[in-house]
């Protein structure tokens, strides 16, 4: 089965769309219209970038030319996972909490899919590597910011509570355990949705696109399944990592609970 190539007419006519919505907002006055054509025009420069960037990879498979580049992804998803927070922590530590938990969770499970479940020759083949770690980074970067954007802003609304608690002789971890276990929920729950949904409420993205490319249907769903389960787990190590680091660096050695250690609320 042939692939249907698109015309630059046929990316034109979709982007119409968005240009109409674009519009629409304007007239409304929701004050989204520029973003929408930013994020437009963002999406087609990226996208274009890295296709030439994987158009490389993929003739060159070098190992140091596909770190790089998941070194790159890497310190992207840190800085999207900052940039997505109202209360972040200050310093090394707002950017270095979910890069961290990333870079551990999500290289992890990329590395056992690639060398024990899906064996390319070699283990490293971009193209298997390079969008199998993008998607886990992506949604592990969704799940990390979640849950740390509720671990703060929750903190910081009950923070006479926990003070409460403190002041009763709870160690840090029982005073901050309800908000600490709802943080992680927070950012488990859109891909349990996600599972719960797949096959019967949507198709997911890979599949699709790989039925699309000619793929045998129950061959791309057997891959859809593999990459839920992968991304699911790695999207729940990473949340639960970051939310158990970031709520240990709300309180001191003394176990005092320290607000001071995040950025004000960002409108």
């Amino acid at each position: 089965m042939s692939v249907i190539a698109l015309s630059p007419f046929d990316l034109a006519l979709a982007a119409v769309l968005v240009v109409a919505l674009a519009m629409l907002t304007a007239a409304v006055g929701m004050g989204l219209s520029r973003s929408l054509v930013v994020s437009a025009v963002r999406t087609v420069v990226q996208l274009l970038l890295i296709g030439l960037v994987l158009k490389v990879l993929f003739d060159l498979e070098h190992p140091a030319l596909i770190g790089l580049m998941a070194l790159v992804m890497l310190l992207a998803a840190g800085r999207e996972v900052m940039a997505r927070q109202q209360r972040r922590f200050r310093g090394l530590w707002g950017y270095g909490l979910g890069t961290l938990a990333m870079f551990v969770s999500s290289f992890s499970v990329t590395i056992l899919a690639l060398a024990v479940v899906i064996g390319p020759t070699p283990w490293y083949q971009p193209q298997y590597s390079i969008p199998l770690l993008g998607m886990l980074l992506g949604n592990t970067m969704n799940g990390i910011s979640l849950g740390l954007d509720r671990l703060t802003q929750t903190a910081w609304r009950e923070r006479r509570s926990i003070e409460a608690r403190l002041i009763l002789g709870h160690a840090w971890s029982q005073a901050i355990t309800s908000i600490r276990r709802e943080a992680a929920r927070t950012g488990l729950m859109p891909m349990v949705n996600a599972m719960a949904a797949a096959g019967i409420v949507s198709l997911p993205g890979m599949m699709t696109g790989q039925i699309l490319a000619g793929v045998p249907p129950m061959e791309a769903v057997k891959y859809q399944i593999l990459i839920m389960f992968l991304i699911t787990a790695g999207t729940g190590f990473g949340t639960l990592a970051a939310v158990w680091l970031g709520s240990r660096r709300l309180f001191d050695e003394r176990q005092r609970l320290r607000l001071d250690r995040l950025m004000a609320a960002r409108d």
